[in-house]
């Protein structure tokens, strides 16, 4: 087979062979260089090409950009593309679309679907939206408290946080029900190199329990009960729970107690306890406002940290584990709880979340 002649410079072959001795170079510039080096030696580009183990075809195409262009035809050929940098007026049509309108496709923007609306990369609306902090893919929820006496409550309940009565005791009390004792239905497959944990999609119901809670303000330790029910009857239980441990705290006369707006907690029964303990105030929170409740991060917390990757054959065994998780915790983790937000700054944002919610026009769809 005929060979395909070449005319190699002399120069560029030593050019060429100082790409292949540099430590430095690239490999796609190595690559080329070879081919080159390879038509210098006089072989055919068909040999070439089983050398390097490579079509014959791209052996071709860099011997004619090497006789078209020399040296300077193995560099990358420009490329067009789409700009690295937008003009003002794109990202703000990418920010118009993105907070005021809805593809008709989807319920939500990705990345994707704006990159071919705006006609520009998906990593160009990555960086406008990084940038803006937009997270189109995320949705939280809301409710804004209808209680009449909302403002007086928060007041109250922060001022409690931040600047508790001289010997008193503030507690953070609320209930998390429900708590199922779920089972796997097969064994685990631990934790290993190249494999992360695995569990079974399905998994076998064993019960229920509800723990009743009081999160000390002061010093971060935590009362807890476990109960079959969540009744006013086992509410006072645990008020009388809380009454025993607190006789070693003689010296503080008063116990705040917050809590939220159950009906367990204020039946006839619940009033004639406060009645017989007259150092015990109730400061209820406002209505759909679980987050003043301070004992609310700690539920989180035992769901992340204490519930979440475990399973219970029982509810029995899920009531120990509950126990053993309080018991820990109080040892090595509680801390005092610190509020950091006056009440009035809290009453503005939600008056301004409030004002922002009523005002916006809902999305048009493209």
């Amino acid at each position: 087979m005929k060979k395909a002649s070449l005319e190699i410079a002399a120069e560029d072959v030593q050019t060429l062979q100082k790409i292949l001795r540099c430590p430095t170079s690239e490999s796609r510039e190595i690559f080329r260089a070879k081919i080159i080096l390879g038509f210098a030696d006089n072989k055919s580009g068909y040999q070439i090409a089983k050398e390097l183990e490579v079509d014959f075809h791209t052996v071709n195409k860099w011997r004619k950009r090497y006789s078209e262009l020399g040296l300077a035809g193995l560099k990358d050929a420009y490329r067009s593309g789409q700009p690295s940098r937008l003009e003002g007026d794109k990202v703000k049509e990418i920010l118009d679309k993105t907070m005021h309108c809805i593809p008709k496709e989807a319920t939500h923007w990705s990345l994707r679907l704006m990159s071919k609306y705006v006609g520009v990369s998906v990593y160009l609306v990555s960086k406008v939206w990084k940038a803006a902090d937009l997270k189109p893919h995320l949705r939280s929820t809301f409710n804004f408290s209808k209680d009449p006496d909302f403002a007086d409550k928060v007041i109250d309940i922060i001022g409690l946080y931040m600047a508790p009565p001289i010997d008193a005791i503030v507690l953070s009390v609320d209930e998390k029900t429900q708590i199922q004792a779920l089972d796997h239905t097969q064994p685990l497959l631990q934790l290993a190199p190249h494999q992360v944990e695995k569990h079974t999609h399905d998994y076998v119901r064993n019960g229920t329990t509800s723990l009743y809670a009081a999160f000390d303000i002061a010093t971060g330790r935590v009362i807890g009960k476990t109960n079959k029910q969540h009744r006013a009857k086992e509410f006072i239980s645990f008020l009388n729970l809380i009454d025993n441990r607190m006789q070693s705290r003689k010296n503080k006369e008063n116990i705040h107690i917050i809590l939220d707006n159950s009906s367990t907690h204020k039946t006839k029964e619940v009033k004639e306890w406060l009645k017989a303990h007259p150092n015990y105030h109730f400061h209820f929170t406002p209505t759909s406002s679980s987050w003043l409740n301070a004992v609310e991060n700690w539920f989180s917390r035992l769901e992340r940290k204490g519930l979440q990757r475990k399973a219970f054959q029982s509810v029995k065994q899920l009531r120990e584990h509950l126990r053993e998780f309080i018991v820990t915790y109080n040892k090595h983790s509680a801390k005092p709880f610190v509020w950091k937000k006056p009440a009035q700054q809290v009453l503005d944002s939600v008056e301004r979340a409030k004002q922002h919610a009523t005002a916006q026009t809902p999305p048009t769809v493209l």
